[in-house]
């Protein structure tokens, strides 16, 4: 006599292979630029970015540093944190800190990597080369 399948155990089976033909969950939504720029972090790379374009370089390395402290989420934006702190501090001749900011560009985003035009730059130029070699 051959076994058979309880009826009190058909609704698990069912259950099981219908629970293998459920789709799977849908992604979340794509963060907004709103929702961005209410975080710390991102607000203050902002910040540092606008006071760089203006030339206000103290007021835009204050910026940065509180973005990177505050957690920038994005590796390219950390990337791009420290590229900027490497060009305010290499041209007010901190090449040291220069060097370090360009180094922890390359460790925050692998491709990170100057422009040939910024590659190209009197100041900092030569340092973000011997980072490079």
């Amino acid at each position: 006599m051959k076994p058979r399948l309880s009826l009190a155990l058909l609704p698990l089976a069912a259950s099981l292979v219908l629970a293998g033909c459920a789709a799977p969950p849908a992604p979340p939504p794509p963060t907004g630029l709103s929702e961005v720029m209410q975080r710390p972090a991102e607000s203050a790379l902002l910040d540092g970015i606008r006071a760089y374009d203006d030339g206000q370089y103290a007021q835009a390395e204050q910026a940065l540093r509180k973005a990177l402290a505050e957690g920038l989420q994005s590796a390219r934006d950390r990337a791009t944190a420290h590229k900027l702190l490497a060009f305010i501090t290499c041209t007010s001749e901190r090449l040291a800190d220069c060097e370090t900011q360009f180094r922890q560009a390359r460790a925050a985003d692998a491709s990170f990597a100057l422009s040939r035009s910024e590659a190209g730059h009197p100041v900092w130029g030569p340092v973000y080369k011997s980072v490079t070699q």
